[in-house]
């Protein structure tokens, strides 16, 4: 299912999705600041203000991004974006035993983080949620896999939840990260309008990890 654009019309559907986009963003990423900093203490502390620094930084560029009328306007398309993007910040700390030394922990989610912020800065204000065409980017990160922004939440989360492990945060994290790889298709499925997207895809083999997927 598609909805209809209404070009040259008083109610431009870019503009009210873009708005509706920007508004969700930032009272969701208050919300998770509330509910996560006040928990944010002992050795886990530091792996918390991580996962904050990074969801942060996104929220920033998607509200100084530029305005795009190639946004996909697919139903679909916006429904896998919004279980990717919504769900990582509904996972919560816990005070179970960590799955995995959390130096170990902290280490892969400042590799993920730099990775996310590497991606980031290559596309400054083309950075967006729903799959368009914002101009395709080749540089830095983006010669080791097609997604490296994608990649670098994957280390991120995974870190989180290898941390503060619960059912309710891996249920969360597994959905996420399902959806995550329908957005991605979807995202390509846009961009292989572009001639150089196509060129991109034959020269950096893997989407999301190498060897893998």
């Amino acid at each position: 299912m598609k909805i209809n654009a209404t070009g040259g019309s008083f109610l431009d559907i870019y503009l009210v999705l873009d708005i509706i986009e920007k508004v969700l963003v930032v009272y969701l990423f208050v919300a998770i600041v509330l509910r996560i900093l006040p928990q944010a203490h002992g050795d886990r502390a530091i792996i918390d203000c991580l996962l904050l620094v990074s969801e942060g930084a996104a929220a920033f560029l998607i509200l100084t991004r530029r305005p795009t009328r190639n946004a996909s306007l697919r139903v679909y398309d916006w429904t896998v974006t919004a279980i990717g993007t919504l769900f990582p910040l509904l996972v919560s700390p816990t005070t179970t035993e960590p799955l995995a030394p959390l130096w170990l922990c902290g280490m892969v989610m400042c590799l993920g983080f730099i990775l996310q912020i590497s991606a980031k800065l290559v596309l400054r204000r083309s950075f967006g949620l729903v799959p368009a065409n914002r101009g395709v980017k080749i540089g830095g990160p983006y010669r080791l896999v097609r997604h490296p922004m994608y990649a670098g939440y994957l280390m991120t989360h995974v870190s989180f939840f290898l941390a503060n492990p619960s059912l309710l945060n891996f249920a969360i994290y597994a959905t996420a990260l399902a959806a995550q790889c329908l957005r991605l298709l979807a995202e390509e499925r846009l961009l292989k309008e572009d001639p150089a997207y196509t060129t991109f895809m034959a020269t950096t083999r893997y989407r999301l990890v190498p060897f893998v997927f």
